[in-house]
């Protein structure tokens, strides 16, 4: 009988050694004669490669921007991410916006708070603005990109961006008083902002933005104009007592935490070439509450205001079509710096123009939105999942799988697949250092379709790029470094 390698003996055959067999990769149907249970692994192949099917090892591609655009998968360009921290969701949007640039698409990072992003889009080329107390600020009554865009083109369409300026910068300034009251504005002190920011417009000369300290000017002076939407008929003593809980909050933003910022020139303006666009605010602490999250809705208001100006020259042929990416994570920070904020976030998304604009937002779990201080506000908030057309899972508690499951329909086992991976690494008896099993895992749910798990492994160039611990680092040296009494460290 012949062994496990041939017949033993002379010309029997045997051999030493046994080379492994060939592995082909064959789609189903040029494979379904040689082997009858072959079946497809479903990975998607469109978009930016992310990383490998955890079941099948197959390869799986996909970003918000292709799948819309190419595969047609989703019918809306949007992601929401959710996932504990340390698990490498900004790995994998990092991962996303290098892939998504080499094709053309320009990402926005608008408020940048670790930095995560910084390092890639400075090796991507792009524009890097920082924002803080001493640092940069942003004025949030200059109407930017969108300003210079309705002067250029002119006629019917310069003036319906115009009037989308406006709306946008009342917008900001609504949420700018709203951080500082912790309480959203009333309706009647938002009429009067609306004619004192018309107003401050029609009189603040050309090639000049105004500043806040102008609309405060506006407000004391007291023109016809502002007078009328109070109903003050004539009695000032009635006019104070309209404008003046508006004039005290305003008031509040110059001489309170967020004057520094947001009462001066803008330091530096987005410049709508760059092929990377990143504001990082992360100079700002993060016991900062009030100033973060109001330099996040002054990044998002900038930044999407300049990609309309983008959109509204490119469709009057002034220039070249360019595709948007943008970013907005630790998306949990805003929401509770004050109530009525969901609006506001939901008003600065939604008066971008949804043409060649995908974007993904980052938060830690569905919780966030339930500490909201209101049930519109927390309804608000999971609509931000429920018209998301991609929602992206790391590790999560079971109790919060199951409360997304709700919303996103997940099944018994993936909440199980998912859960799993928001366990904490074991105890290391060696001295080294084990990753968290859920680590670069992540569940990619479209609609009611079963959800693709991936495990992604990142190059030495994310890695370099990308290290969220670095400020770990010299802790490690020292740690390393063994103290013994009496000798000099």
């Amino acid at each position: 009988m012949p062994g496990a390698r041939g017949w033993p003996g002379p010309g029997g055959g045997e051999i030493g050694h046994l080379d492994p067999p060939t592995m082909w990769r064959a789609t189903t149907v040029q494979a379904c004669g040689l082997w009858p249970f072959a079946a497809g692994s479903g990975s998607p192949m469109t978009g930016v490669p992310l990383g490998q099917h955890i079941g099948t090892g197959a390869t799986v591609c996909g970003d918000p921007i292709s799948w819309f655009t190419r595969a047609r998968y989703i019918s809306n360009p949007s992601l929401f991410m959710l996932g504990m921290p340390g698990l490498g969701k900004s790995t994998l949007v990092n991962r996303m916006l290098i892939g998504l640039a080499a094709t053309g698409v320009v990402p926005l990072v608008l408020g940048d708070l670790k930095p995560d992003y910084a390092d890639t889009v400075r090796a991507l080329g792009g524009q890097v603005i920082s924002i803080g107390r001493g640092v940069g600020g942003i004025n949030i009554l200059d109407p930017g990109a969108m300003g210079s865009a309705a002067a250029r083109l002119g006629g019917s369409a310069g003036q319906a961006l115009a009037a989308e300026t406006h709306g946008r910068v009342l917008n900001m300034v609504a949420a700018l008083i709203s951080v500082v009251r912790s309480r959203p504005m009333d309706d009647h002190e938002q009429s009067v902002l609306t004619a004192a920011l018309h107003h401050l417009r029609e009189r603040t000369p050309k090639g000049r933005a105004p500043l806040l300290p102008d609309l405060l000017a506006v407000l004391q002076e007291g023109p016809d104009r502002v007078r009328a939407v109070t109903l003050d008929r004539g009695d000032d003593a009635r006019y104070r007592t309209a404008v003046d809980p508006l004039h005290r909050s305003l008031l509040g933003i110059l001489d309170g935490p967020l004057g520094d910022t947001f009462a001066s020139p803008t330091s530096t303006r987005i410049d709508p070439a760059a092929p990377a666009v990143c504001i990082d605010i992360s100079r700002i602490g993060e016991s900062d509450t009030q100033l973060t999250a109001a330099a996040m809705l002054a990044a998002w208001s900038d930044g999407l205001g300049t990609v309309a100006a983008a959109h509204a020259l490119a469709d009057a042929g002034l220039a070249p079509r360019r595709w948007y990416f943008t970013v907005l994570d630790e998306l949990w920070r805003p929401l509770r710096a004050a109530s009525g904020i969901v609006d506001r976030i939901d008003a600065l998304t939604r008066l971008n123009r949804s043409l060649g604009l995908g974007d993904a937002k980052i938060t830690h779990t569905l919780k966030d939105a339930e500490a909201l201080g209101s049930e519109s506000d927390r309804a608000k908030a999971r609509g931000f999942v429920e018209r998301a057309g991609m929602v992206i899972c790391a590790g999560l508690p079971r109790t919060e799988m199951e409360e997304l499951g709700r919303v996103v329909g997940l099944s018994e086992r993936e909440i199980d697949l998912v859960s799993s991976w928001s366990s904490p690494p074991g105890w290391a008896v060696t001295g080294g250092h084990d990753e968290p099993p859920g680590r670069g895992r992540f569940l990619i749910k479209v609609g009611g379709r079963p959800g693709i798990p991936i495990k992604v492994a990142i190059t030495d160039t994310e890695r370099n790029l990308h290290n969220t611990n670095s400020r770990w680092a010299a802790g490690d040296r020292a740690a390393s470094t063994r103290y013994i009494p009496g000798q000099a460290t």
